[in-house]
């Protein structure tokens, strides 16, 4: 029976169809603009696409797994979004967002479509594919981390994956680990978290600012990728926040391994991950000896397989 994969982000919606592998998937920009309904109308407009492209009848399509950028709030008994780069009410005009959103609806709107529904949190979504396909197959003491529009966090300790109260544990990009809040505005509303200092739209915001001609993130680390010592040392600095975050996770939830992706990551993962390995290797060696940094095994599908593994 197919089965609908969706994949909610802060950039893009992507949404494919799925018996055993994802397949005719389609990718948009995230709904940002109109009444806060707009988000789950794209989604399962983009689920009809899906059918047509592969000829399925869209009534015959009646399970399906989110996996979604959050924070979650619960509202009769089911999930709304309130992420910081979709909601811009959340930060206000600050940040710049279309809408004066706080949260969106989505669990209501889509069990009104599927029969059979499972929301989760990008990050727990993709700590399931990564565990069950991926690089952290065999492990019980793991996380995954997302280096993208935002920074999530999926998180496993004894073999069981942690959601907290409202499904919203592993909200690592939130976590405060510099008092450098200059400017720094995440979506949230908080000065100078995670997100707000190195999340991609954060770091792109700066480096167009920064009058060194870098036109976003990814020119920012393509400079520093070809020898550029200011843009290094901008990149440096972005992997010495982000490390603090992966050791404090690892300090925290005393675990194996940690596999990361998103598309900061995985673009300039060669470049990354041997700064980000120090940033956690450089303390405290009882907690941190042999812990490991893995590049996702599923690479830039991991999306997609993290709503797969949510109804396999």
């Amino acid at each position: 029976m197919m089965k609908a994969c969706i994949d909610i982000g802060g950039t893009k919606v992507a949404v494919s169809l799925a018996a055993h592998e994802p397949r005719w998937r389609r990718s948009e920009p995230t709904a940002r603009e109109g009444d806060d309904g707009a988000l789950a109308r794209q989604v399962i407009r983009l689920v009809d696409e899906a059918c047509a492209e592969a000829g399925v009848d869209p009534r015959a399509v009646r399970e399906a797994g989110v996996s979604s950028c959050g924070p979650f709030v619960i509202e009769d008994g089911l999930i709304a979004l309130a992420a910081p780069n979709i909601c811009g009410g959340l930060a206000g005009p600050g940040r710049g967002l279309p809408n004066d959103w706080t949260r969106a609806p989505l669990e209501a709107p889509l069990r009104a479509r599927f029969a059979a529904l499972r929301v989760e949190n990008d990050g727990v979504a993709a700590l399931e594919a990564e565990r069950r396909w991926g690089a952290l197959r065999g492990l019980d003491h793991c996380a995954y981390v997302t280096w993208s529009t935002g920074v999530g966090m999926g998180l496993c300790v004894d073999g069981r994956i942690l959601r907290g109260k409202n499904g919203n544990a592993g909200h690592g990009g939130h976590m405060f680990v510099s008092d450098d809040a200059t400017g720094a505005l995440c979506g949230c509303g908080n000065y100078g978290d995670v997100e707000a200092l190195v999340a991609g739209s954060a770091i792109g915001r700066r480096a167009a600012a920064s009058g060194h001609g870098w036109k976003d993130a990814r020119g920012l680390f393509e400079a520093a990728e070809a020898g550029d010592a200011e843009a290094t040392a901008v990149v440096d600095e972005a992997c010495r926040v982000l490390g603090r975050a992966l050791y404090n996770t690892v300090a925290l939830l005393d675990l194996q391994a940690i596999s990361l992706g998103g598309s900061v990551f995985w673009h300039h993962r060669d470049f990354l991950l041997p700064r980000l390995q120090a940033q956690v290797a450089d303390h405290l060696p009882p907690l941190t000896a042999g812990v490991r940094l893995l590049p996702a095994g599923l690479g830039e599908r991991v999306g997609d397989f993290a709503a797969l593994a949510l109804v396999v």
